[in-house]
């Protein structure tokens, strides 16, 4: 599921020779049919671009040279422009992914047909509905809808306190199922009581890497794991062991149209209006003093592409997803 080699042509251009980022990653909206504990997203409803900004922010990424388009948070399938966003992006010759939570994917698996890459977080099976607050059932059921019709799969867990067990079943459901799975640790973002992350986050490190040995062991015998060797021994320790280039490969713009550095690092670079270009521009030495400054996480795709960025020869060799 890696990129084609004229896409992979086209970002080493736009991210090592013109030195810009090659993926907008879009806040498509700000509301979500879901209230898990641990997100913080759900709870910051507030203005949305309409369909025209969105189109005309398009315009601007594909002029600036971006060659992915990725929709996610709060609830993308809350959108019902949804379908003309992703036409537009095809038809201009931007590539698009899209996170969902999956709860909407059945009911509007016909909405998708400008997708090319499907993603959906599935934290659990027993316990998923306490993770997420909805029967696996229904999210199973858009999958396999997704699956019938075609749609390249990834299954996104983030690994928590709560789903420890349920892990390599995860990974076996994945290759039942003819999908990709990717894992990475829960993030504790500052803004959650502290009483959740007693309760979901990783205590029981024994066990965590325990489980992380595992996977990396179904990762050596083909199972369909996306994530590569090298991250999968960083995460086993819970320590950032990488020079971040997110806010180099990726393009962070929320609902309202405002420009952030990543979604760790929240710092407002500048706002859509004023052209993707000019931002990006303007906000050099800034971007540079935050990634100096920042103390690192571990979302699989900031770690990944960044030991991409670098030529990382067991990455380039073993990471599975764009």
């Amino acid at each position: 599921m890696a990129f084609s080699p004229a896409l992979a042509s086209r970002a080493l251009w736009q991210l090592r020779v013109r030195r810009r980022p090659f993926v907008l990653s879009h806040g498509i909206n700000a509301r979500c049919n879901l209230r898990c504990r641990f997100c913080e997203y759900w709870k910051e409803e507030g203005a949305e671009m309409d369909t025209g900004e969105v189109l005309d922010l398009l315009d601007c990424a594909r002029a600036f040279g971006i060659g992915v388009y990725n929709a996610w948070t709060a609830e993308p399938l809350m959108r019902r422009d949804l379908p003309e966003i992703l036409e537009h992006a095809h038809a201009i010759g931007i590539t698009t992914s899209l996170i969902t939570n999956g709860k909407l994917l059945k009911k509007r698996i016909h909405d998708l047909s400008d997708l090319d890459y499907l993603s959906i977080s599935v934290d659990g099976i027993k316990t998923f509905k306490e993770i997420r607050g909805i029967d696996f059932d229904c999210v199973l059921d858009g999958i396999t809808t997704a699956k019938d019709v075609g749609h390249n799969i990834l299954m996104n867990c983030v690994i928590s306190g709560k789903n420890l067990d349920e892990i390599e079943d995860l990974v076996h459901l994945a290759r039942d199922l003819g999908v990709w799975v990717s894992f990475e640790p829960i993030h504790e973002f500052s803004g959650i009581e502290k009483a959740v992350w007693e309760e979901i986050g990783i205590r029981d490190l024994e066990k965590y890497r325990r489980t992380v040995d595992r996977v990396i062991e179904m990762k050596k015998n083909k199972f369909p794991i996306i994530n590569s060797l090298t991250y999968l021994r960083m995460i086993k320790e819970l320590k950032p062991n990488f020079r971040c280039h997110a806010s180099d490969i990726v393009l962070h713009v929320t609902a309202d149209g405002k420009i952030e550095n990543c979604r760790v690092c929240r710092v407002h670079l500048g706002d859509v209006s004023s052209g993707i270009a000019n931002v990006w521009k303007s906000s050099r030495e800034r971007r540079r003093r935050i990634a100096e400054e920042c103390k690192g996480c571990l979302f699989f795709g900031y770690v990944e592409n960044s030991l991409l960025y670098e030529f990382n020869p067991e990455v380039i060799a073993h990471y599975e997803w764009m």
